[in-house]
């Protein structure tokens, strides 16, 4: 019976000790990166390059980002809004506001990002001076872009807008357009493409460099540094203190990511971090 109860015993003590070691190879083997990817919305261009290198710098510090592209402004918080993806890297702050208004979506803003000076461009003249009456010009056809191209159509003296419309500004509040210039609205990804049509047009950088033009080289006029259109990180406000976003934010923020905004852009996206 002792001889029995002795195997028992000894065969409790490896069991335990197999287990104590499977335990502790399992907290060895256990990956450091979370097994649920971070789903982040963006638009294709800059936005969604930016993202790779905000994703490598993420797997360091834990966390797997999937990156998934739009090609237009409204579906990444059409998408977000119903739960499709977790974060939307792509917009500006004054874009968001007139979502959130507009259609009730419950998003917020976590950090801002960069910023991407608006340029207008022209394939028929080479300064502004050459515009003739009469010329079209091209802007986005969203409120807060629009707005954003005739300020910086006023900016550069070829419309005078009401007093005080300030970043709201529409087509009907230019007071003064002394050339007459025909301005025409076009969906933002759709501007670079009217180029070949428009004697102007006023294009966001990401769409102008997934064309082909460098805005520093190939605009007419650009926004400096001071624009108010600094891009964000957009998430559902019940997301907005959660780890796996302030982890994306740490990543975005990094001096690995800056660096390669400042190299690989050569100055036409501004990091405002």
């Amino acid at each position: 019976m002792k001889k029995y109860l002795k195997q028992i015993a000894l065969a409790t003590t490896l069991v335990l000790a197999v287990a104590g070691l499977t335990g502790c190879g399992n907290k060895q083997a256990a990956a450091p990166v979370e097994d649920k990817p971070l789903k982040v919305g963006v638009t294709a261009g800059p936005h969604a390059e930016i993202m790779e290198a905000v994703k490598k710098v993420a797997e360091k510090d834990g966390l797997k980002i999937q990156i998934v592209e739009f090609n237009d402004y409204v579906q990444p918080n059409v998408a977000l809004n119903q739960g499709d993806i977790d974060v939307n890297s792509y917009q500006h702050q004054p874009y968001l506001d007139n979502m959130v208004q507009d259609r009730k979506y419950d998003i917020v803003s976590v950090a801002k990002t960069v910023i991407y000076p608006m340029g207008v461009y022209s394939k028929k003249i080479k300064s502004l001076a050459e515009l003739q009456p009469g010329a079209t010009i091209a802007i986005p056809n969203d409120p807060t872009n629009g707005g954003r191209a005739l300020l910086l159509l006023e900016k550069q003296g070829l419309i005078k807008l009401k007093p005080g419309v300030g970043l709201k500004a529409a087509a009907a509040d230019i007071a003064e357009n002394p050339k007459s210039f025909k301005i025409k609205e076009l969906d933002a990804a759709q501007v670079p493409r009217s180029l070949e049509d428009v004697d102007l047009a006023a294009i966001n950088t990401n769409y102008a460099m997934t064309a082909g033009l460098v805005p520093n080289k190939d605009s007419l006029a650009i926004e400096d540094g001071n624009s108010p259109y600094a891009n964000i990180i957009a998430v559902k406000s019940k997301d907005k203190d959660n780890p796996a976003v302030a982890k994306l934010v740490k990543a975005y923020h990094s001096e690995e990511v800056k660096k390669f905004v400042n190299e690989h852009f050569k100055g036409s996206v501004i990091a405002v971090w």
